[in-house]
């Protein structure tokens, strides 16, 4: 038995929260959401420990750069933010044509940083200047997730009508694209053996990594999967979802090792969707619609 144990309930969000990112090292991680502010959390003494930055939109992104100790802001406005961690200064303010950014990811073999949202349009920047290198089109509609492979050779995009589309970084050419879903891909992400995709229609694929055919499909909650988030050391796949649900599953077998909501007895559970989770080595940290970040502590015969 594996089990998820409630270690901290951590408030101050007064709207949504939609975006989780790690910090430079285990104590400390970044919130956002639909408030004016992103939010720096102490993780070793559960509070909060300060307001990184403000911002004049909802963001729907965070993404760390730790070599460079920068953190990555996707904006419901169309604008990358890049800011200072330790300066808490605007390093640059990146923009794109129009629409939310929803995805952000950094390509670092080719000091390159990603982003993408609501028009269909990627964006790469170098990492260095943050100039603008180059976009392309990836789909006519909405581009909600993005998933770059190990070794940093290839990249995926999830988009509103169910199709993924993997790319070469090479050249950003499409090497092909499948429609996996019925409705719009939520989730992207890649483990050493597949890429998982979740979506709207409460389906969780295990896709091959280079032709996207499906391995294994199951129906991993209710309503809309939001995340889905491997372990790194351990062969656990965490799912949160609109259901206000948290399950674990292993992989690759995909067999469902804990549930964990209000509907299931849970009275630690989520009372609203669940939006946005990450792993913080053996914590998994967890957020939505009801503005309360919850740490969850990992234990058992893993």
């Amino acid at each position: 038995m594996i089990d998820l144990t409630l270690s901290q309930n951590l408030q101050g969000h007064q709207n949504p929260i939609f975006a989780l990112s790690a910090g430079l090292d285990s104590s400390t991680f970044y919130s956002a959401g639909n408030d004016k502010g992103v939010v720096e959390w102490d993780l070793s003494e559960g509070k909060f420990r300060r307001i990184l930055c403000a911002v004049p939109a909802s963001v729907y992104a965070l993404h760390l750069l730790q070599e460079q100790q920068i953190l990555v802001l996707g904006l419901r406005s169309g604008e990358v933010w890049v800011v200072d961690i330790n300066e808490q200064r605007l390093v640059a303010k990146l923009l794109t044509g129009k629409g939310a950014i929803f995805s952000v990811q950094s390509i670092h073999e080719k000091n390159e940083l990603v982003a993408i949202g609501e028009e269909g349009v990627a964006y790469v920047w170098s990492l260095d200047k943050f100039e603008l290198l180059y976009n392309f089109r990836v789909a006519e509609t909405a581009v909600r997730c993005m998933a770059l492979y190990s070794g940093g050779n290839h990249i995926v995009f999830g988009d509103k009508n169910g199709v993924i589309h993997l790319y070469d970084v090479s050249d950003f050419k499409e090497v092909t694209k499948s429609k996996v879903h019925s409705m719009p891909v939520t989730t992207l992400v890649v483990d050493d053996i597949y890429l998982y995709s979740g979506g709207r229609d409460a389906k969780l694929h295990q896709l091959n990594l280079f032709d996207l055919t499906s391995k294994e499909t199951i129906s991993a909650h209710m309503f809309t999967v939001y995340a889905a988030i491997p372990h790194r050391n351990l062969p656990i796949l965490a799912t949160i979802s609109r259901d206000k649900s948290i399950k674990l599953w292993d992989t690759p077998s995909l067999a469902l090792r804990k549930n964990i909501s209000r509907e299931r007895g849970s009275e630690d559970g989520h009372r609203l969707s669940i939006n946005t989770a990450i792993w913080i080595g053996d914590r998994l940290v967890t957020a939505g619609d009801d503005k309360i970040i919850k740490v969850w502590d990992l234990s058992g015969n893993l």
